[in-house]
């Protein structure tokens, strides 16, 4: 693409922004009302943010907590729940405690975490039979041009959709720290199969891949 017209993307990428994680929020809700039919009464949603994923989990499951690292951003989340019995936020990192939760959810903060401690502390959190969601970043290499084109030319698009008022800031769900990712998805992917047995892991758009494990995927181990 030429300099002139990836300047004019990233224009309408400001005046209309919209969070690249929202493109996957129907993928973990699908999943947590399945954990919910199987009997789960539990979630916890790992790097909350400001509280969108955990509002619409409160009105899931009969208990739900969030953890959020940045003490600003969980202070948003606080209020986005404030009315809602059922939810809880915790200011602090992750793992917060040894519970296990019948569905977990990390949306865009694995690479937050060294990956391997971050996915065994992912798979500990998991109780049996429950689900764990990731929707996570990598870092991009030269085998993922086609779908970072494709991304870069739909992401005006989707903004203009979503919110065709020009923007007068950054939403307040953008509004949590970030970081870039330091993993490649080829190396991210083999971390999750080695971490959990049975995960289907699948690279999509907007620099995005999700994974998704039951624990009742789990092999039997020879001993």
């Amino acid at each position: 693409m030429t300099a002139d017209l990836l300047s004019a993307i990233d224009r309408v990428n400001q005046a209309h922004p919209w969070s690249h994680n929202d493109a996957y929020s129907a993928l973990v809700m699908r999943h947590a009302r399945r954990a919910r039919r199987e009997g789960g009464v539990s979630a916890i949603d790992v790097g909350c943010g400001t509280g969108n994923l955990l509002r619409r989990l409160a009105l899931l499951f009969p208990r739900v907590v969030g953890i959020e690292a940045a003490p600003a951003t969980a202070a948003r989340a606080v209020s986005a729940v404030s009315s809602m019995p059922a939810a809880t936020v915790v200011t602090g990192t992750f793992p917060a405690d040894a519970e296990r939760y019948d569905f977990v959810s990390m949306v865009a903060v694995l690479h937050h975490l060294p990956l391997s401690e971050g996915l065994d502390a992912a798979r500990a959190a998991v109780a049996p039979g429950g689900r764990l969601v990731i929707v996570g970043l990598y870092r991009e290499e030269r085998t993922d041009t086609l779908l970072s084109t494709v991304s870069l030319v739909l992401n005006p698009i989707v903004g203009l959709v979503r919110h065709p008022r020009r923007a007068a800031g950054q939403p307040e769900n953008m509004t949590a720290p970030t970081a870039p990712a330091s993993d490649s998805y080829r190396q991210i992917k083999e971390a999750l199969r080695a971490a959990l047995p049975g995960v289907r892991v699948r690279r999509g758009l907007f620099w995005r891949y999700t994974a998704v494990w039951h624990a009742d995927r789990q092999p039997t181990r020879r001993t």
